[in-house]
Formats: structure tokens, C-alpha cells, sequence
């Protein structure tokens, strides 16, 4: 079921404005009767500004009045009909605790997917090219501890996110002509 934008400011204008019955502005706002008669009573919402649902287009006014007058009736949600706008990826955010783990993560997909450009791992994991390219040449302050992890077990990426940042670079690549690099065996890395 879709709720309206902020149910429980939507729930005190409907309180403050209207005749609805606490049912009719639960149903309509996802929550329990029990809920809004808090919030008509002042026990709960206290100090939260109402958001007027038919200002913002979530239902209309004649639809208040026909529910105002049939208790029975049921409030409608208008569904927008406008596309939702796509979030812009921007610079991906690692929180203080998974910092020290991206020399990690760049360390692995350097070794396992050479075919990655240096923006395409710095978009999946929110780092610099300049950190990639200290990884690369082992001149990061850090380079002694620097063990290779896979940025998913870590959590600084999705698994959905690497396969698609690794197609598009496989597909590069065989537009370009040239082949698509093999990753070395897991045993290779534990004799070395």
C-alpha cells in the first residue's frame, strides 16, 4: 500500500483541518486508529507541523468532503503520475570505520580485475586516483599492511555494482580489440 509523504504530519493536518474519523486518517496515513487519537489527544506528534495533503496533491479536497460526510468512506491517495527523478550518483561515502579497509579493496581489484579503469574503482569504492595510484606503485604510507580484500565482504561496494563496473570494462575492452585479462588462481595467491 502507498502511504503519503509524511504520514504522521499528513495525520495531524487531517486532525487539525478536517472531520475525518481516527480510522479514516489511520487508513489513509498507515497507521493504527489508536496512533492518531494519540496525536489528536497531544500524547504523541507534539510539535510536529502538519503537511497538507491536498496542497501537496496526495488527495483532494472534494475527496476530504465526500469522506467527511460518509464515516464509511475511504480517503484515496493520488498516485503521481510524473517520473520519479533518478538520484545522481555523486561521490560514494565510506563511514570513518571502513576508511582504513579501501587500501584493501583497491589492492584487490587492482590484482583480480586489471581491466578496471582508475575512475571506474574509485567510483565503486569513493576513493581518489591518487590513493589508487599510490596502491598501484606501493608508495601508500600504508603499503607494509596492505593485505588485498574483497571490497564486497568488506562492504564498501555491491555485488551488483562491481559485476556491472566489470562488464562495462570487459565490454571496453573488446570494443578496443584487446582481450579480457584472467584473474590468477586462488592458490597462486596463498603460495605467494
Amino acid at each position: 500500500m502507498t502511504l503519503p509523504l509524511m504520514p504522521k504530519a499528513t495525520a495531524v493536518w487531517l486532525i487539525e483541518k478536517t472531520a475525518l474519523t481516527f480510522t479514516q486518517i489511520a487508513e489513509f496515513c498507515g497507521m493504527h486508529p489508536l496512533e492518531v487519537q494519540a496525536i489528536a489527544d497531544g500524547e504523541v506528534a507534539q510539535g510536529i507541523v502538519g503537511y497538507d495533503p491536498v496542497a501537496n496533491v496526495q488527495c483532494t479536497l472534494e475527496n476530504i468532503r465526500r469522506c467527511e460526510a460518509d464515516p464509511n468512506a475511504r480517503l484515496k491517495l493520488i498516485i503521481s503520475t510524473m517520473p520519479m527523478a533518478k538520484r545522481l550518483r555523486g561521490s560514494r561515502y565510506t563511514p570513518v570505520a571502513k576508511r582504513n579497509d579501501r587500501p584493501d579493496a583497491i589492492a584487490f581489484l587492482l590484482r583480480n580485475f586489471p581491466q578496471l579503469s582508475e575512475p571506474q574503482v574509485g567510483k565503486l569504492l569513493g576513493t581518489t586516483k591518487d590513493t589508487i595510484q599510490k596502491v598501484r606503485e606501493r608508495t601508500h604510507w600504508n603499503s607494509a599492511n596492505i593485505k588485498p580484500r574483497d571490497p564486497v565482504i568488506l562492504g564498501l561496494c555491491s555485488q551488483t555494482d562491481l559485476n556491472a563496473a566489470v562488464l562495462q570494462a570487459n565490454e571496453r575492452l573488446e570494443r578496443e580489440g584487446r582481450t579480457v585479462p584472467v584473474p590468477p588462481p586462488p592458490e597462486a595467491d596463498e603460495a605467494a
